[in-house]
């Protein structure tokens, strides 16, 4: 095999897990000392798991690196990477395997019950994720803990990294390495609320970051770049093709949707319609099970291969 094809085009650090999901009338649910719900069920993704998923599914070649427990919850990770063809290199945690219990109402909304349960000595093992990064193009860091510790070797092979802050509001310390020590910062709306605009520009301005992009549900997505308007782009929403049944893993989708732009080459407000698309696409079935193909994606979005 040559060089050039056994490179990764994304690498994944963090983030697999298990959702149970527990669909309810509406939230919140009201206080009661039972409720009777539909089938309540387990589903493998989280968002690392999700964006090497959705990344893989659009044809890039994906590698997974992860902390996982030697226990059910991450049997089933490792079924679901393999059905979905990722190469997934885990490392036991005796701590276990992550696990949320999320609560999806009739419209798709939800709340998460988030265990991480990843110790705060918790490290990845250099010889094991040095290999993978070499032949990576791209590296996509999740906001484990664990995971800051691998910007030092990424930054020293001069590979593009990228991470989702999700609703990070600007104040958390936790958050704040992996927004400042990535080329590409997503992150959601939601969390900084009428601080988004500012949040995006200081992360361009204190990291270094060559683009943000704030997602905003309905309201589609920002994008601010370093070398653009101080004002973000606007980028609206896409009308999912089918009713949506679960939001659960629709920013996973974008992210996976943009980075695949990304990659091929389009600018940035290309790959945030590709994002658009694919996290719209993502809300049509349960548990981040409606994977976007390239095909697809590239035509509801009508954008050419060639215009890669």
């Amino acid at each position: 095999m040559s060089q050039q094809n056994d490179r990764y085009d994304v690498v994944v650090v963090g983030g697999s897990g298990v959702d149970t999901v527990i669909r309810v009338d509406a939230l919140p649910v009201p206080l009661a000392d039972s409720v009777h719900v539909g089938p309540i069920e387990e589903w493998p993704g989280h968002t690392g798991g999700n964006v090497a998923l959705g990344t893989r599914a659009l044809g890039l070649r994906v590698a997974l690196l992860d902390c996982v427990g030697d226990d059910w919850i991450g049997t089933l990770v490792r079924r679901r990477m393999a059905e979905g063809d990722v190469e997934f290199h885990p490392v036991i945690s005796p701590a276990g395997t992550r696990r949320a219990v999320n609560l999806v109402d009739a419209t798709g909304r939800r709340m998460s019950f988030y265990d991480g349960r990843d110790p705060a000595d918790l490290r990845m093992p250099r010889e094991h994720y040095l290999p993978r990064l070499r032949r990576a193009r791209h590296v996509h860091v999740s906001i484990m803990n664990f995971a800051r510790f691998l910007y030092d070797d990424i930054e020293e092979l001069g590979v593009t990294v990228s991470t989702d802050l999700h609703d990070w509001d600007g104040l958390a310390d936790h958050h704040r390495e992996f927004a400042l020590r990535s080329d590409l910062v997503f992150l959601s709306a939601e969390g900084a609320g009428d601080g988004t605009t500012a949040l995006m520009r200081e992360i361009l301005r204190e990291g270094r970051a060559r683009t943000v992009v704030a997602t905003a549900g309905a309201d589609g997505s920002y994008v601010l770049t370093r070398d653009g308007s101080s004002t973000p782009h606007h980028v609206a929403a896409v009308a999912p093709y089918a009713p949506v049944v679960d939001t659960n893993g629709a920013g996973d989708a974008f992210v996976s949707g943009f980075l695949y732009g990304s990659l091929a080459g389009h600018d940035v407000l290309t790959c945030a319609r590709l994002g658009a698309v694919s996290g719209a696409h993502a809300c049509t079935a349960p548990g981040s099970t409606a994977l976007i193909t390239s095909e697809t994606l590239l035509a509801a979005a009508e954008v050419r291969p060639a215009d890669a």
